[in-house]
């Protein structure tokens, strides 16, 4: 939205609301742990790594966006292939995110697939402040710089990587303006997001934690 719309007390852990929104006065820390509220686990979609997963629909859930949302993320997969998959299901979960904010609800399929604890917790409250905002997203949010690390035993990979939202807006949905302002450091973030593995499905990683430096100058 170009412009933060909640004061720094209601925006917990408010990243990925403040990388649409940019702008504002917030004092957020540069490591905003309170995305990492436990809420307790539970099991993805019954879909989940299914046969037939296509581009939009990765593991049998759908995270596909509208067209006028574009979430871009230019960055090169790893050699590991625990890091890889983790890095995929970090993607597909801002997809989830914004597909939450598309669809008008926290409790889609696709939040429940790739989160779990701290990272839904984060998930849920990113897409219902657009919600009582009354706002959707539109334009290009970019993903790149990314870096992985992982635990001895490959279970927990920490995906890092920089936001650029300068082209990403939000958009009041009844009047359907598009909320600009001019672009700033408040464009950028830097992200960490802690993919852990989900014991039961192959390959599915989900986000478990997620910290935020905003108005990341290494980002720009």
């Amino acid at each position: 939205m170009k412009r933060r719309f909640l004061p720094a007390a209601t925006a917990l852990a408010a990243a990925l609301l403040l990388t649409a929104c940019g702008g504002g006065d917030d004092k957020s820390s540069d490591n905003d742990k309170t995305a990492g509220t436990d809420q307790g686990t539970k099991k993805p979609t019954k879909s989940a790594k299914s046969a037939g997963g296509s581009e939009d629909n990765p593991d049998g859930v759908d995270v596909s966006l509208p067209k006028d949302m574009n979430l871009v993320f230019d960055w090169e997969k790893p050699k590991a292939k625990n890091e890889a998959a983790a890095m995929n299901d970090a993607a597909n979960y801002l997809r989830a995110i914004y597909r939450g904010v598309d669809k008008r609800t926290a409790k889609d399929a696709a939040v429940t697939t790739y989160s779990t604890d701290g990272g839904r917790r984060y998930a849920q409250v990113q897409i219902s402040e657009w919600i009582k905002g009354g706002w959707t997203a539109t334009g290009t949010l970019r993903h790149y710089d990314a870096t992985t690390r992982s635990t001895t035993n490959g279970n927990s990979v920490e995906v890092a990587f920089c936001a650029d939202a300068s082209k990403f807006y939000g958009e009041e949905i009844k009047t359907k303006k598009i909320l600009t302002t001019e672009p700033s450091i408040s464009d950028f973030d830097h992200f960490k997001i802690v993919m852990v593995k989900f014991s039961t499905v192959e390959d599915l990683r989900q986000a478990s934690k997620v910290f935020v430096e905003t108005k990341a100058a290494k980002c720009r």
